[in-house]
């Protein structure tokens, strides 16, 4: 585990059904992943979700790095 934020980030098969969430929630890591996607800003989210810190978003974002690492998503591929 090279970064440090990635100890927000939980899984546990008990919390969420092993989804991957914010260290003493039950806020999916995919949630906020969707919500920055959409448009939303940081400041945003924590508006909705006031008990999450900065370092709780940044965390959804460096896992959501990391798995880009090891997996992959399909998508269209399109040869300009």
């Amino acid at each position: 585990m090279d970064n440090p934020l990635l100890q927000r980030i939980i899984v546990d098969p008990n919390i969420c059904f092993g989804k991957p969430c914010i260290r003493g929630t039950r806020i999916w890591v995919s949630l906020i992943l969707d919500f920055l996607a959409s448009g939303a800003s940081i400041e945003n989210i924590i508006e909705s979700y006031p008990h999450l810190k900065r370092d709780d978003i940044l965390a959804c974002i460096a896992y959501g790095a990391a798995m880009s690492r090891d997996n992959f998503v399909e998508v269209a591929f399109n040869a300009a």
